[in-house]
């Protein structure tokens, strides 16, 4: 089996990362000094993680913005040069394909960040879509390092480190440009862990250097790295829904509560229709928060229970860290989903109580995001 390795694979190893697959043939850390340590310290001071696993697709021609609005659910049109928008890529059945980023570069070029494994299907899913217009696709993955920087003195170091930037002025969802030495680097005001964050993206035959840069400036404060095991507690605490864990291509956006990116009214796309008929039925399911009694995460796919009947099944659980509590999320049938409503998983062959709580679990007014 093929085995990727990021530019940044060196270094990481350097520090004494535990390395895993994380997907798209691609191997990066799973940890470094221990999971607890690294989110908090992210929710404390400032982590880095090495993302360059995550797909990079450049769109370019006259007819880009018709090719992306089409394959995604939210309107390319109405983005600016500079902008950042979320987004997710639908069948024509309204399943989820990926959830990805959109980056509008100028009037006739795009770039889509993808999920790691995801990368693989959505190359090809593009060109495809791509045929009959003036319009060209590019997986530039290899050629792009992406490092993370995450927490809320993230904004302080980068002020540290990057030259020709206003990085006071960047708001979220935007992206600006400046320089780490004589290395060009792509800034957005984005991120997956509920704290102020940037992301940098870097010519892969510089990257060790800007690596280097970063933790020798980072050291006043108090930068760690943190791998991705650290960015799915985060990210749980955050209720942000992860492909392939909480989402697939069986479960469209209004099962996972992302409907509201979906853009019904920019004219048509992939999916439309589909999702047109599922707002409409409604759901019979919804995916929800719960907090669990004891200190041991359930399993995946675990079932859950109302008074001995099926409620529905875990989709992820782990430690909130933050909070000092043990947290999951599912899909569950409406009668169930009820802020407070006492539930049950099997953990370890003991039925473990779960209530239904609000989502996010942290930070649910999003300060920390505004900063």
């Amino acid at each position: 089996m093929v085995e990727r390795r990021s530019p940044f694979y060196n270094s990481i190893v350097g520090l004494g990362a535990t390395m895993g697959r994380v997907g798209g043939e691609f191997v990066s850390a799973k940890y470094y000094s221990g999971i607890a340590d690294e989110h908090l310290n992210t929710r404390k001071n400032v982590g880095v993680q090495d993302l360059s696993t995550m797909g990079k697709m450049d769109i370019k021609g006259p007819e880009a913005e018709a090719l992306v609005n089409h394959v995604i659910v939210n309107d390319a049109a109405a983005m600016k040069p500079g902008q950042v928008r979320y987004s997710t890529v639908c069948r024509d059945d309204g399943g989820i394909m990926d959830d990805l980023t959109v980056f509008r570069l100028g009037s006739e070029h795009f770039m889509l960040v993808t999920g790691s494994v995801n990368r693989l299907k959505m190359l090809p899913w593009l060109q495809h879509h791509a045929q009959g217009r003036k319009a060209y696709v590019t997986d530039i993955t290899a050629a792009v390092a992406f490092p993370t920087i995450q927490g809320p003195r993230s904004r302080e170091l980068l002020k540290a480190l990057v030259s020709d930037a206003d990085l006071d002025g960047l708001k979220r969802w935007a992206f600006t440009t400046g320089r780490v030495g004589e290395t060009k680097v792509l800034i957005s005001r984005t991120g997956v862990t509920g704290e102020l964050g940037f992301e940098l993206f870097v010519p892969a035959d510089e990257a060790a250097s800007v690596w280097d840069a970063l933790m020798r400036a980072g050291a006043d404060f108090g930068l760690k790295p943190y791998g991705v095991l650290a960015m799915f507690t985060l990210g749980l605490e955050k209720a942000y829904p992860a492909h392939g864990i909480d989402m697939d291509e069986s479960r469209t956006p209004f099962h996972v509560g992302l409907d509201r990116w979906i853009k019904f009214d920019k004219g048509d796309f992939i999916g439309r229709e589909a999702l047109l008929k599922g707002r409409d039925k409604g759901l019979d399911e919804r995916w929800t928060g719960l907090i669990l009694d004891g200190d041991k995460p359930a399993a995946t796919d675990a079932r859950v229970f109302a008074d001995g009947e099926d409620a529905g099944v875990v989709t992820y659980s782990d430690h909130g860290y933050s909070l000092g509590k043990v947290l999951a999320t599912a899909h569950l049938r409406l009668p169930f989903t009820a802020i407070g409503t006492e539930l049950s998983i099997d953990i370890d062959g003991k039925p473990t109580r779960a209530v239904v709580a609000p989502m996010p679990f942290f930070d649910p007014e999003g300060a920390r995001l505004r900063a």
